[in-house]
């Protein structure tokens, strides 16, 4: 043997079938920016299919300023999505909800209770990128007391608590429950997401897993996500929700 034949470690690939169902993603075409043709939803729905979900939950972005879904555009959405994947001889169930942007609109739409859920009463919602909200715990609190279930949209993401992890903490004692990205894991967002969605892996603070898988691109980074090892220690977690719904 040469000086330099080392043996590269195998790593087993993670089997998202474990998970049974994905909660976050945009695959109802048109209305956002996920799919974009009703071709490229069968596409996204065949990839998922293959991974061995049996359901999605497809969350189109409601955002006051840019993408201004409504239940009254997403559920037919949802119906067109259904039939075409019959015609097309899949098997995967097909549910909406939908990823509820944090803005002067979400309160309205909170206290008149019109909301898109998934499961028993989850709410996923998103912040924006640049700071967190001063009202975040008021409007979370609010939701808790209306009988939803909040659920923070990719918590690994958000710049602003990466230097500081005890805000995670500080999240899930407020009664919020995390979801993570699949691709975060692999350190596509960046080096940064990917350390902190390693530290919030080792604590135990995820409840659930999502794609947020937008096009075929995100697919392909969720192929290389299976050979991470803290996916493998994530879908080993007893905190994980997803198979519950």
């Amino acid at each position: 043997m040469g000086l330099f034949n080392f043996k590269k470690e195998k790593v087993a690939l993670a089997d998202f079938s474990v998970l049974k169902t994905d909660i976050h993603s945009h695959f109802i075409p048109g209305i956002d920016d996920g799919a974009k043709t009703m071709d490229d939803s069968l596409e996204l729905l065949r990839a998922m299919e293959a991974f061995g979900y049996e359901k999605v939950v497809t969350t189109p972005h409601i955002m006051s300023d840019a993408y201004k879904n409504t239940p009254e555009i997403i559920l037919p959405g949802l119906e067109k999505v259904r039939a075409a994947a019959t015609n097309a001889g899949l098997k995967i169930k097909i549910d909406a909800a939908a990823e509820y942007y944090f803005d002067f609109d979400l309160e309205k739409k909170i206290k008149d209770k019109n909301i898109l859920t998934f499961g028993k009463n989850y709410l996923l919602f998103e912040l924006a990128f640049v700071n967190p909200p001063d009202n975040l715990y008021n409007v979370t609190f609010d939701m808790l007391t209306q009988g939803y279930k909040p659920v923070l949209a990719h918590v690994e993401r958000y710049g602003f608590w990466l230097k500081d992890y005890s805000k995670y903490e500080e999240l899930v004692t407020r009664g919020l429950l995390l979801q993570m990205n699949i691709n975060s894991i692999t350190g596509h967002y960046s080096p940064e997401t990917k350390k902190a969605a390693q530290w919030l892996i080792d604590h135990d603070m995820i409840s659930f897993l999502g794609s947020d898988c937008h096009h075929m691109g995100h697919v392909e980074l969720m192929k290389k996500a299976l050979q991470e090892k803290y996916l493998h220690k994530l879908l080993a977690s007893k905190k994980l929700l997803n198979a519950t719904l």
